[in-house]
């Protein structure tokens, strides 16, 4: 009982995110990367964030659809910078 109440509270959680809009995606290989992760998550149970059937499609396919719809959150981070000593 006390699992199934901890499960709904993290769905909860899940689905009152605010999606802010996330920067452009440069390059397919960027878009490859986001997908990957966001299957994983989904794969882990995550919910999805667009209307499809995800016991028709497979994991990867829902997450291209998220990052189509815009609806997965993310963060371009510059690793340019060297440490200074």
């Amino acid at each position: 009982m006390v699992e199934k109440a901890k499960q709904t509270k993290d769905e909860t959680e899940e689905t009152a995110e605010e999606v802010v809009n996330p920067p452009e995606i440069d390059s397919k290989y960027r878009m490859i990367l986001l997908a990957a992760q966001r299957s994983k998550q989904l794969q882990r149970g995550a919910i999805s964030r667009v209307d499809i059937d995800t016991r028709k499609n497979k994991p990867t396919r829902v997450a291209m659809k998220e990052i189509q719809n815009k609806k997965v959150n993310f963060e371009i981070l510059d690793t340019d910078t060297t440490p200074t000593k």
